[in-house]
C-alpha cells in the first residue's frame, strides 16, 4: 500500500491559492469520509493550517493520482488548476516530509512549536473518524517520538520565534513604543494567545480581544489584562485600535474595507496598522487600497522570518540527521508488513502433516487396529514428516560445511541452549 503526502504550502502556492484548499476545522471529519470512500483509497489524514493544506494517504497500487483528483473536486476546482503549486511525495519521502513538518523544519517560522499539535490534533481527528489503519498510524505515533527527540536533542527550539512573535516584532517596527498603542486581537485561539502574550511583554497600552464567543474572548483577555468584546460588536470598537492582529477560523472576512473606512473617519485619519494572518483572510484585501493603513498578510512576514530562519541553520542541520536515521527504522517497519512470515508457513505445514496422519491412525482404530499400536505409529510418522526437511538440508550442510545454516538451526531449535552430551557419530 504506497504512503503518499500531497499538498501545498507557503512557499509553493499564493494565499489566494491556499483559502480555496482549506479545509474549515468543523467539516473535516466529513472530508475524511469522502476521501476514504473513494476506491483504491485505505486511509488518510488531512493537515490544514494557515501556511499549507496536506493529505498524508495510503492508497492500493494503481490509484496514487486519486486524492490529487479528489482535492480538486472536493473545493470545486478547475482541474489542473493546482498543477504547478503541489507537491507530492512517495513512501519514505512522505514520511521525511511528515517528521520535517511535525518538528517545524518545513515551517513559515524555522523550528515553531505550534505545528506539532496541529499534526496532534489531525491525528485525533482521522482516529475518530476511523480513517488511520495500522501503517498511517505507526507513522504518526513516529512522528509525534521524532518531534519530541528533534526538540531535546537540537537547539531548533531555542529563542522560539512563532508567527505571532513576528506580527508582534513586525508592530513594534511601526509603533517604537507598543506602551503607547491599543492594540485590537481578533480571535481567541493559540495564535492570539500567543500575540497577546507577547504584547503583555511588551506592556502594550490597552488590549482588546473580539471573538465569535464572548465568553472565551473574557478568558483570554482576563488572562493578559485586556478586555473583551463580541465579534458582532467589532465595528464599534475597530476605531480604538492603533494595531490589529487577526486570526480567526472563519470562512469569510470579519473585518471589511467598508468597516475599516468608517473606523478611519472616526479616528481622524490616524494610521492603523493591521496583521492578518489567518487562511483563509479574516481582513478582506480591498483594506490595502485605505490610505492611512498598513495591512500585511501571513506572506508579507517572510523577510522578519527569515533572519530567524539564518540562525538555525545549523540546528535543523542535526535535525535532518535525526529525522533522516528515524525515515530508515519506519521503512524498514513497512517492509516488514510486506514479507511472508515463514512461521505461519512452518505451522501451517505442520497442521497440515498432524491432520492427515490424525486421519491415518483413526483409520487404523476404525479396522481394529489397538490404540497403543494406532498412537505409535501417530507418533512416529508425525515425527518423521515434521522432522524430514529440516534434517535433509541439516545434512546437505554438514557434508557442504555450511556452518551458518548449522548454527542457525541450532538457535533455531533451541539445541544451543542444551547441557553438551554424548551425541551419535
Amino acid at each position: 500500500m504506497p504512503l503518499i503526502a500531497l499538498g501545498l504550502n507557503h512557499l509553493t502556492a499564493p494565499v489566494t491559492l491556499r483559502e480555496q484548499v482549506a479545509f474549515d476545522p468543523e467539516a473535516t471529519a466529513a472530508a475524511l469520509h469522502e476521501l476514504q470512500q473513494e476506491p483504491g483509497v485505505e486511509e488518510a489524514m488531512i493537515l490544514s493550517t494557515c501556511n499549507r493544506t496536506e493529505l498524508y494517504v495510503g492508497v492500493a497500487a494503481g490509484a496514487e493520482q486519486l486524492p490529487l483528483a479528489w482535492l480538486s473536486r472536493h473545493h470545486r476546482l478547475t482541474p489542473g488548476k493546482l498543477d504547478e503549486f503541489l507537491y507530492r511525495h512517495d513512501e519514505q519521502d512522505a514520511a521525511r516530509h511528515l517528521f520535517r513538518v511535525a518538528t517545524g523544519l518545513d515551517s513559515m517560522v524555522l523550528g515553531e512549536p505550534q505545528i506539532l499539535g496541529q499534526v496532534k490534533d489531525a491525528y485525533q481527528l482521522a482516529r475518530e473518524a476511523h480513517t488511520l489503519k495500522a501503517p498511517l498510524d505507526r507513522l504518526l505515533q513516529h512522528t509525534f517520538a521524532v518531534a519530541k527527540r528533534v526538540r531535546t536533542e537540537t537547539r531548533i527550539g531555542a529563542h522560539t520565534v512563532s508567527v505571532a512573535f513576528t506580527a508582534v516584532r513586525l508592530a513594534e517596527q511601526v509603533f517604537a513604543d507598543l506602551r503607547e498603542a491599543c492594540v485590537l486581537l481578533i480571535g481567541a485561539g493559540d495564535t492570539i494567545e500567543l500575540a497577546a502574550r507577547h504584547l503583555a511583554d511588551k506592556q502594550a497600552r490597552r488590549l482588546i480581544v473580539a471573538n465569535r464567543t464572548l465568553e472565551t474572548a473574557q478568558e483570554l483577555a482576563g488572562r493578559y489584562g485586556g478586555y473583551a468584546v463580541a465579534l458582532a460588536d467589532l465595528p464599534q470598537h475597530l476605531a480604538e485600535a492603533d494595531i490589529v492582529i487577526s486570526s480567526t477560523a472563519a470562512r469569510q472576512p470579519v473585518v471589511t474595507r467598508a468597516m475599516v473606512e468608517q473606523a478611519l473617519a472616526a479616528r481622524r485619519r490616524k494610521p492603523m496598522f493591521m496583521v492578518d494572518i489567518a487562511v483563509p483572510r479574516d481582513i478582506e484585501p480591498a483594506v490595502a487600497e485605505l490610505p492611512d493603513v498598513y495591512l500585511y498578510g501571513i506572506d508579507d512576514l517572510q523577510q522578519v522570518i527569515d533572519d530567524n530562519r539564518r540562525s538555525r541553520a545549523a540546528a535543523a542541520r542535526e535535525a535532518d540527521a535525526i529525522i533522516d536515521l528515524q525515515v530508515d527504522r519506519y521503512m524498514a517497519w513497512r517492509r516488514a508488513l510486506t514479507l511472508r512470515n515463514p512461521a505461519l508457513d512452518l505451522r501451517q505445514h505442520a497442521e497440515a502433516y498432524r491432520d492427515e496422519v490424525l486421519d491415518k491412525a483413526r483409520a487404523m482404530l476404525a479396522r481394529g487396529k489397538s490404540p497403543e499400536e494406532a498412537l505409535g505409529f501417530l507418533a512416529h510418522t508425525l515425527t518423521n514428516k515434521l522432522l524430514h526437511h529440516p534434517s535433509a538440508r541439516l545434512r546437505e550442510a554438514a557434508l557442504s560445511g555450511d556452518l551458518d545454516l548449522l548454527h542457525a538451526a541450532g538457535r533455531l531449535y533451541g539445541l544451543d541452549e542444551e547441557e553438551p552430551g554424548p551425541r551419535d557419530a
